[in-house]
């Protein structure tokens, strides 16, 4: 069933069975001979002997079916994901918190749905919009692991929310003319920026890197460059005349580079990594490579225009998978790969105007066939790629039908280092180690529910099969007008005030079972009250695997550095 599903593009729902280039900087080389040196003849025993590395690969935008390890029908090739899906673990059924890119970064960050923060949903931040979803007090992933003894740093999108004052001390809200109000004295170092929310460094952009000014970077909790001058649409490449749809003129930093954004944040990136071990060998690292593709606008980088086949979007996700990479080959290179966890998912589904034009234009489905988009609350906003590769502690080849959220990171990244996590933090995340080191049976999900949120803040509640939204409707997308009116499909119970499917039988979410089946509806919408009044959906007092508890999988040098 797994293998037919995915022949098919919609992966299955109910099954459970676990089945270059680098950009180097120039004391690179040097350093890398001192590592090998250095890690000849004693990898397994440095593997055996303190906490993973551990890298997050944070796609923006990217639909279940916009992988070809995914999609068979994919109109391009993604080879060095495909690999990594290969080399460790591909999960077929895992979910993002939210169908939009603020709450769902928050989502990653807390292990906790946007509701735990705001009570209610929670938009995507424009201009200086804040103050960030991290409240003050929350246990962050970053907080967590430094607590651990890890070094943390994230490079790339942050767009959680950052507070700005103007020069009477008042804080600014959202809206992009309010980026011109900024007094950058009385701001930084932000107040509740990554340095603030358990990062030792960063480099990042306030909001989305090029769609929502304000256009700067922000390093360290302080702006080098402030902006103080108007972006103007016209002066980015527009392929097809409708590529560059969704950059919003605003305000931006002299110099601020939107075409070169992703490879600006794998360089930091790299830095970040290959300056850690020259400075702090014998600590582990932590860090997000937050990167902005496949939002709109489509800008992938000169280097990579045209070696899709598959138009400008096609290209924006080759570059993503090239960079995925270079993270791969540094850590080869470095020697570090067998003692390093690589993590790759994405915050939500594809955008709708990527999936329209990408289906008519180019005969490819970010959605996979799958019903909705970002921002719904249907399948195709929040089922995203989530791979996980980990040389010697994670088996290669495995495919897992486990339900997971991206909330799920927080628990099994503690699971990881012997954190116990207290009951009042990360309160939405399942440990999903066990299932990455297939210990877990597959007849025994890790997770009795999945809890996700709608653009509009809605709730969806999934048990097994049966999924139920407490709305009517997309939860997001306006489907009676435009150019998704296409793709509009005949609601079978209009009268409903919400929505129930059955996903094995139906996984397209068409025919919707609320009057037909309610006991089953009942059930789930006391299971969402409860988890709602409650406070958390994952279990009080959860016990960490532990490092030491992780069986070292036999290997030689050469199967981990091919």
């Amino acid at each position: 069933m797994v293998n037919a599903a995915i022949n098919q593009g919609i992966p299955p729902v109910v099954e459970h069975s676990s089945k270059n280039k680098l950009v180097c900087f120039s004391f690179v080389l040097c350093f890398l001979a001192t590592v090998s040196m250095n890690a000849t003849g004693s990898q397994q025993e440095r593997y055996e002997a303190k906490f993973p590395n551990i890298i997050i690969i944070y796609a923006d935008d990217l639909g279940i079916g916009d992988l070809s390890c995914y999609n068979p029908n994919a109109s391009y090739n993604t080879p060095r994901l495909d690999h990594m899906a290969a080399e460790g673990i591909r999960f077929l059924d895992a979910h993002s918190p939210s169908t939009i890119c603020s709450p769902s970064r928050y989502g990653l960050y807390s292990g906790q749905q946007i509701y735990r923060s705001t009570g209610r949903g929670g938009g995507a931040f424009e201009g200086p919009g804040g103050p960030s979803y991290l409240k003050p007090g929350t246990l962050t992933l970053g907080g967590m692991l430094k607590q651990k003894g890890y070094h943390t740093g994230v490079f790339g999108k942050w767009h959680v929310g950052l507070t700005w004052f103007d020069n009477k001390g008042k804080r600014l809200g959202g809206g992009f003319d309010n980026s011109l109000l900024i007094d950058y004295d009385r701001s930084t170092p932000l107040i509740d920026g990554p340095n603030a929310r358990g990062f030792d460094a960063s480099f990042v952009t306030p909001n989305c890197p090029t769609t929502d000014p304000l256009y700067i970077y922000i390093e360290n909790g302080m702006v080098p460059i402030p902006a103080d001058r108007r972006h103007l649409r016209s002066t980015l490449p527009n392929p097809a005349g409708k590529w560059r749809w969704d950059n919003d003129e605003g305000w931006m930093a002299p110099g601020y580079d939107f075409l070169g954004a992703d490879l600006m944040f794998y360089e930091k990136t790299e830095e970040f990594i290959v300056d850690h071990l020259k400075n702090s060998p014998e600590k582990p690292f932590f860090t997000v490579f937050s990167t902005q593709i496949a939002h709109a606008p489509v800008l992938p980088a000169r280097e990579f225009v045209g070696t899709s086949g598959a138009g400008p979007r096609g290209d924006f996700v080759v570059e993503l998978d090239t960079l995925v990479g270079r993270v791969i080959d540094l850590v080869k290179e470095l020697g570090i790969d067998g003692e390093t966890l690589i993590l790759f998912n994405a915050d939500n589904g594809a955008e709708t105007m990527h999936v329209d034009w990408m289906r008519e234009d180019h005969d490819h489905d970010p959605s996979a066939g799958l019903r909705g988009m970002k921002r719904d609350a249907w399948e195709g906003g929040h089922r995203v790629p989530f791979i996980a590769r980990w040389p010697g502690r994670i088996p290669q080849g495995q495919v897992s039908d486990q339900i997971t959220n991206t909330t799920d990171i927080f628990a099994t990244l503690a699971s990881i280092v012997d954190f116990t996590l207290p009951d009042d933090a990360a309160v939405d995340s399942f440990d999903m180690l066990p299932v990455m080191t297939g210990k877990q049976d597959p007849a025994k999900p890790v997770r009795p529910h999945l809890l996700t949120q709608s653009f509009r803040g809605e709730f969806q509640i999934r048990k097994g099969q049966w999924k139920y939204l407490d709305h009517q409707g997309s939860g997001g997308n306006n489907y009676e007008r435009g150019a998704l009116k296409k793709y509009e499909i005949k609601e079978t119970a209009p009268e409903a005030p919400g929505q129930l499917y059955n996903l094995a039988a139906d996984p397209q979410e068409t025919i919707n079972l609320y009057f037909k089946k309610t006991e089953v509806r009942r059930e789930l919408q006391a299971l969402l009250q409860r988890l709602k009044q409650e406070g958390r959906s994952a279990p009080v007092q959860r016990k960490p695997v532990g490092f030491q508890n992780i069986a070292l999988i036999p290997f030689t040098d050469a199967q981990v550095s091919k």
